[in-house]
Protein backbone atom coordinates (compact mmCIF):
# COMPACT_ATOMS: atom_id res chain seq x y z
CA UNK A 1 0.00 0.00 0.00
CA UNK A 2 1.48 3.30 -1.18
CA UNK A 3 1.20 6.41 0.76
CA UNK A 4 -0.80 9.09 -0.30
CA UNK A 5 1.82 11.67 -0.66
CA UNK A 6 3.23 9.31 -3.16
CA UNK A 7 -0.38 8.41 -4.80
CA UNK A 8 -0.92 11.75 -5.66
CA UNK A 9 0.99 15.02 -6.47
CA UNK A 10 0.29 18.47 -4.31
CA UNK A 11 0.09 21.43 -5.64
CA UNK A 12 3.58 23.42 -5.17
CA UNK A 13 1.69 25.74 -2.87
CA UNK A 14 0.36 22.95 -0.47
CA UNK A 15 4.26 21.35 -0.28
CA UNK A 16 5.55 24.56 0.66
CA UNK A 17 3.02 24.52 3.45
CA UNK A 18 3.51 20.94 4.23
CA UNK A 19 7.33 21.50 4.28
CA UNK A 20 6.72 24.45 6.74
CA UNK A 21 4.39 22.14 8.57
CA UNK A 22 7.28 19.52 9.09
CA UNK A 23 9.60 22.18 10.04
CA UNK A 24 7.76 23.53 12.58
CA UNK A 25 7.27 20.51 14.38
CA UNK A 26 10.41 19.39 14.03
CA UNK A 27 11.71 22.52 15.78
CA UNK A 28 9.14 22.22 18.06
CA UNK A 29 10.34 18.57 19.01
CA UNK A 30 13.78 19.55 19.26
CA UNK A 31 12.49 22.39 21.44
CA UNK A 32 11.04 20.20 23.93
CA UNK A 33 13.84 17.66 23.94
CA UNK A 34 16.32 20.56 25.16
CA UNK A 35 13.69 21.77 27.86
CA UNK A 36 13.34 18.18 29.01
CA UNK A 37 17.18 18.10 29.09
CA UNK A 38 17.80 21.08 31.14
CA UNK A 39 14.64 20.05 33.30
CA UNK A 40 16.17 16.47 33.94
CA UNK A 41 19.79 18.50 34.17
CA UNK A 42 18.48 21.02 36.94
CA UNK A 43 16.72 18.30 38.98
CA UNK A 44 20.05 15.89 38.88
CA UNK A 45 22.18 18.53 40.04
CA UNK A 46 20.08 19.54 42.83
CA UNK A 47 19.87 15.91 43.87
CA UNK A 48 23.78 15.47 43.52
CA UNK A 49 24.30 18.61 45.08
CA UNK A 50 22.19 18.16 47.97
CA UNK A 51 24.42 15.02 48.88
CA UNK A 52 27.68 16.93 48.65
CA UNK A 53 27.21 19.80 51.05
CA UNK A 54 27.97 19.07 54.43
CA UNK A 55 26.56 21.81 56.99
CA UNK A 56 29.90 23.09 58.76
CA UNK A 57 30.52 21.97 62.22
CA UNK A 58 29.75 24.28 65.06
CA UNK A 59 31.28 24.23 68.65
CA UNK A 60 31.59 26.10 71.52
CA UNK A 61 29.33 27.79 74.45
CA UNK A 62 26.92 30.46 73.61
CA UNK A 63 26.18 32.53 76.91
CA UNK A 64 21.80 33.32 77.16
CA UNK A 65 20.47 35.12 79.69
CA UNK A 66 19.73 34.30 83.15
CA UNK A 67 16.44 32.15 83.61
CA UNK A 68 16.27 31.95 79.64
CA UNK A 69 14.78 28.40 78.78
CA UNK A 70 16.21 27.16 75.10
CA UNK A 71 12.82 26.43 73.06
CA UNK A 72 14.74 25.56 69.82
CA UNK A 73 18.24 26.62 68.26
CA UNK A 74 18.88 26.57 64.37
CA UNK A 75 21.86 26.91 62.44
CA UNK A 76 21.80 28.55 59.27
CA UNK A 77 24.63 30.11 57.04
CA UNK A 78 27.22 31.87 59.24
CA UNK A 79 23.85 32.52 62.04
CA UNK A 80 23.04 30.48 64.96
CA UNK A 81 19.40 31.55 65.85
CA UNK A 82 18.14 30.44 69.60
CA UNK A 83 14.38 30.81 70.74
CA UNK A 84 14.13 31.31 74.26
CA UNK A 85 12.00 31.49 76.52
CA UNK A 86 12.51 34.22 79.69
CA UNK A 87 11.19 33.89 83.35
CA UNK A 88 8.35 36.58 83.09
CA UNK A 89 7.30 34.32 80.43
CA UNK A 90 8.66 36.52 77.36
CA UNK A 91 9.39 34.89 74.00
CA UNK A 92 12.30 36.50 71.93
CA UNK A 93 14.86 34.85 69.60
CA UNK A 94 18.50 36.07 69.58
CA UNK A 95 21.13 35.80 66.77
CA UNK A 96 24.77 34.84 66.86
CA UNK A 97 27.63 34.54 64.92
CA UNK A 98 28.39 31.02 64.27
CA UNK A 99 32.13 31.25 64.10
CA UNK A 100 32.61 33.88 67.06
CA UNK A 101 29.36 33.08 69.40
CA UNK A 102 29.23 36.58 69.25
CA UNK A 103 25.81 38.40 69.68
CA UNK A 104 24.45 39.31 66.19
CA UNK A 105 20.85 40.94 66.83
CA UNK A 106 17.59 39.80 68.97
CA UNK A 107 13.66 39.75 67.77
CA UNK A 108 11.40 39.75 70.56
CA UNK A 109 7.58 38.53 70.74
CA UNK A 110 4.58 39.41 72.76
CA UNK A 111 1.13 39.47 72.60
CA UNK A 112 -1.45 42.28 70.94
CA UNK A 113 -2.32 44.67 73.76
Amino acid sequence: MNSPDQDEKLDPAAERVLRKLRGFAAFSGLLMGFGFLALFGAIGYRVVAGWKSVPAQVSGTILLPKGAKVLSAVPSGDIIAVTVERDGGMVETLFFDASSHAPRGRIGFAPEP
